[in-house]
């Protein structure tokens, strides 16, 4: 895979990339962890959720300026820490430099816990340049 986007991103919070095909689709895999517990109950933060389905979203754009500008987000059914959570990705609009891309994450028992639309802008030059 030749990942040239958000390349120092940290795995373990947001996913390890296992498909990437370059303004087509990107699978990204999130195990889970201790770190990511909101309560006692052992919740996953949603915000976990979210940071794994925008790093598949950049990865499908996969440029190194890709910026989120977006995003419809619903939170399907609550995720426990100890679960694997598979985020795919495909682009469903390419508008030259505006790119909406969907993102599904399933658990390891198939089920739909996280579904959004992503919308990705390919700037000319890094936001912070």
């Amino acid at each position: 895979m030749d990942i040239k986007t958000h390349q120092k991103i940290d795995q373990s919070l947001c996913g390890k990339p296992t498909a990437i095909k370059d303004n087509e689709f990107a699978t990204v895999v999130l195990d889970t962890t201790e770190k990511m517990t909101a309560d006692e109950k052992g919740l996953v933060h949603g915000g976990f959720l979210f940071g794994a389905a925008d790093y598949c979203a950049m990865l499908t754009v996969n440029h190194p300026n890709v910026v989120l500008g977006k995003a419809d987000v619903v939170f399907i059914k609550p995720v426990k820490v100890g679960d694997k959570v598979i985020f795919e990705s495909v682009l469903k609009e390419d508008k030259g430099k505006k790119k909406i891309v969907e993102v599904i994450g399933k658990n390891q028992r198939d089920e739909i816990v996280f579904k959004g639309d992503f919308h990705c802008y390919v700037l000319e030059k890094h936001v912070l340049e």
